[in-house]
C-alpha cells in the first residue's frame, strides 16, 4: 500500500471525471471519484470489477496497463524486445520467447529515472537557465551601451574630421587672400610707376621742342638726354598664378596642395578605420573564406620578383634584381616608376600610412623615402650593420631587421625618425631571438602591437610581444605540408591575421594572432610565392619569384 499524499491535508482532492470534490475511491482502477461520478464510472467500465469504497478507506496501489490485444487483461510484464507491456495472454502468443522484465520492476527502474531527470531539472538545469536568462537580460544594455559609445566616438571623430578639413580650407584660404594681395600690390605699384612716366614724357618733349625753337646756344649745350631712363621701361612682373592640386583615392584619402602647402586627410581617415577595426562590430563581418579565390594574374617584366607593397586597393609597387621599382594597377598597367639609390637592388619595399614609398639599401646601410619625386634619407644603420625587411608601423614608426656583415647576427629595430627606440634580440635569458645565417628577417606588425618575423635561417616564424618578449614560435608543423617549412614574406592583415608565405611548399600559411594554424591557400597557381602583400579588400597580391607575376587572390570574405 502506498503512502497518503502529503498534500492530502492542503488541497481538496477532486473527481477524475469532473471537478467536484473526491468522496469514492475505485480501488480496482485506482480512480477518485465523486457520488454523481462514481455510477458513471461502473458503467462506463461495466465489463470489469470495480471495488467502489468511501475514499479514506482508499486502497492505493499501482495500476497496470490494460492489454491493448486482449481486453479485461492488466499488463503486468513488460517485453523487453519490444519495449511494450503485455499480458499473460501476450506472453504465450506474439510475444512467446521474448524477455520480460517484470512490471514493478520497470516501473521502479523508470521511476528512479524520472527521479533523476526532475532532480536534474529543478536543481541544474533551471539554475543554469536562470542564470544564462540573467546574463542574457544584460547583455542588451552592454551592446546598447557599446553602440552609442561607437556613435559617440564616430561623432568625435566627424568633428575632430571636420576641424581637419577646415584647418585645410582656412589655411588654404588665407594663403590665397595673402598671395592675391600681394599681387595686386605689386601689379598696382608696376602699374603707377609706368602711369606716371607718361605725364614727364610728355613735359620732357615738350621742353625739347621749346629748345628747338630757340637760337639759345647754351640752352642746347647745357641739354641732358632722359631718353635712357625712358628706355628702361620698368621689368614686367611675371605673376605665376598658383593652382590647387587635389587627388583622393577611392574616396579615402584626400590630400590638397597649394604652392608649398599640402594638406592631407590620409592619416584621419586611416586612423578612423584603424580604430573600428579594433572594435568586434567591425571585425565580426569579416572570415576566410573556405576556398580562396583567384582573382587575376598581373605580368610585371620583372624576373625574378623579389617585393610586393600594396597601395590601396587596387595598386601595388614591385621591385626585383634591378634598381628600379614600379607601380602597378591590377589590370596590369604600368602607373609610376622610381630609380632608386641603391648600387644592387633593394631588399626590401613598403609603403608608409600616408601613401609614400620607403625602401631599404643594404650596401650604402640606408632606408629611404620617396617624397615629391625625390629620394631622401630616412635612416642610416650603424657601421657593420646592413638593413634588410622593412615595416611601417601605424604610430609611425619604422621595423627594421637588420643583419651584420659577416651574417652571425640578426636584430629588428624600431626607429622614431632618425631615433633608435628599440631593439629586438635577444629574450629575458640573454639568448639570441633569431637565428644568424645566410638570410634576413622579413617583419610586420600586428594590430596588437605585436612583431612577427619570418626567421628563413631557422625555418619558423618568430612572434614577440611589444616589450619584445617572445610569445610564439611556428614552424609550420600543424599545415602538414610535404616539404620542410620554408617562410617567406609574411603579413599582418586589419583582421590581425599572420599570412606568411611558405616558398618550398607553393603555399600560403594564415594563422590567428595567437599563433594559431587556421588554414592553408594553395590552389592558385602558388609557383614560389615570394614577394608578398595585403590590400584592404581582403585580397593578397602574390609575386611569383621565377614566372614574373603577381597573383592576386581573395581570402577574406
Amino acid at each position: 500500500m502506498m503512502a497518503e499524499p502529503k498534500s492530502q491535508a492542503q488541497e481538496v482532492i477532486t473527481c477524475d471525471l469532473c471537478v467536484k470534490p473526491t468522496q469514492q475511491f475505485c480501488n480496482t482502477c485506482q480512480a477518485n471519484l465523486c457520488v454523481d461520478c462514481a455510477s458513471k464510472h461502473v458503467e462506463r467500465l461495466k465489463y470489469q470489477p470495480h471495488d467502489i469504497v468511501h475514499f479514506k478507506y482508499r486502497n492505493v496501489k499501482l495500476v497496470f496497463p490494460q492489454c491493448e490485444l486482449h481486453p479485461n487483461q492488466r499488463c503486468e510484464v513488460h517485453c523487453r524486445k519490444c519495449d511494450v507491456p503485455v499480458c499473460l495472454k501476450c506472453m504465450l502468443g506474439p510475444h512467446n520467447g521474448h524477455k520480460i522484465n517484470d512490471m514493478l520492476e520497470s516501473f521502479n527502474d523508470k521511476k528512479k529515472e524520472l527521479e533523476k531527470e526532475t532532480k536534474e531539472i529543478e536543481f541544474t538545469l533551471i539554475p543554469q537557465y536562470r542564470k544564462e536568462s540573467e546574463e542574457t537580460e544584460k547583455k542588451p544594455y552592454i551592446t546598447r551601451a557599446r553602440f552609442d559609445e561607437l556613435e559617440k566616438e564616430k561623432e568625435r571623430h566627424r568633428e575632430s574630421m571636420l576641424q581637419e578639413v577646415d584647418t585645410i580650407f582656412n589655411t588654404i584660404g588665407s594663403l590665397n587672400k595673402s598671395m592675391k594681395e600681394n599681387h595686386l600690390a605689386a601689379l598696382k605699384s608696376h602699374q603707377s610707376e609706368i602711369k606716371n612716366r607718361i605725364p614727364d614724357m610728355t613735359q620732357t618733349v615738350q621742353q625739347n621742342k621749346e629748345i628747338l625753337k630757340s637760337n639759345n646756344v647754351s640752352a642746347i649745350i647745357n641739354f641732358k638726354s632722359k631718353l635712357g631712363e625712358y628706355r628702361n621701361m620698368p621689368t614686367d612682373i611675371d605673376v605665376n598664378l598658383p593652382s590647387l592640386k587635389t587627388n583622393t583615392v577611392q574616396r579615402r584619402d584626400l590630400s590638397l596642395e597649394f604652392e608649398e602647402y599640402r594638406g592631407s586627410l590620409k592619416q584621419t581617415l586611416q586612423t578612423l578605420m584603424s580604430s573600428l577595426m579594433e572594435t568586434n562590430f567591425y571585425l565580426s563581418l569579416q572570415k576566410l573564406l573556405n576556398q580562396a579565390k583567384y582573382i587575376t594574374t598581373i605580368p610585371t617584366g620583372i624576373k625574378p620578383i623579389y617585393n610586393v607593397a600594396c597601395v590601396g586597393v587596387d595598386e601595388a609597387w614591385v621591385s626585383g634584381e634591378d634598381k628600379t621599382i614600379r607601380r602597378i594597377d591590377i589590370h596590369g598597367s604600368l602607373r609610376n616608376t622610381v630609380i632608386t639609390t641603391c648600387e644592387d637592388c633593394p631588399n626590401d619595399i613598403t609603403v608608409t600610412r600616408q601613401g609614400e614609398l620607403v625602401y631599404s639599401d643594404g650596401p650604402n646601410r640606408t632606408v629611404n623615402i620617396i617624397r615629391h619625386g625625390r629620394t631622401e634619407t630616412l635612416i642610416t644603420t650603424p657601421l657593420g650593420w646592413k638593413p634588410d625587411g622593412l615595416c611601417c608601423t601605424k604610430s609611425g614608426d619604422i621595423l627594421v631587421s637588420m643583419f651584420t656583415t659577416d651574417y652571425s647576427q640578426i636584430k629588428i629595430v624600431r626607429y622614431q625618425g632618425h631615433t633608435v627606440k628599440q631593439e629586438i634580440d635577444r629574450d629575458e635569458d640573454g639568448e639570441p631571438i633569431y637565428k644568424g645565417g645566410d638570410y634576413s628577417l622579413r617583419v610586420v606588425e600586428n594590430n596588437n602591437g605585436d612583431i612577427c618575423a619570418s626567421d628563413i635561417n631557422a625555418d619558423t616564424v618568430v612572434v614577440v610581444n611589444k616589450s619584445g618578449r617572445v610569445r610564439f614560435r611556428y614552424d609550420g608543423t600543424p599545415a602538414r605540408r610535404k616539404k620542410s617549412f620554408n617562410p617567406g614574406h609574411i603579413v599582418a592583415d586589419y583582421m590581425s591575421h599572420i599570412i606568411v608565405a611558405d616558398v618550398h611548399n607553393d603555399s600560403i600559411h594564415i594563422l590567428d594572432q595567437n599563433g594559431q594554424f587556421l588554414k592553408c591557400v594553395d590552389k592558385c597557381g602558388l609557383d614560389e610565392p615570394d614577394g608578398m602583400s595585403a590590400d584592404s579588400d581582403g585580397r593578397l597580391w602574390v609575386g611569383l619569384y621565377d614566372a614574373g607575376e603577381v597573383k592576386v587572390i581573395q581570402y577574406m570574405k
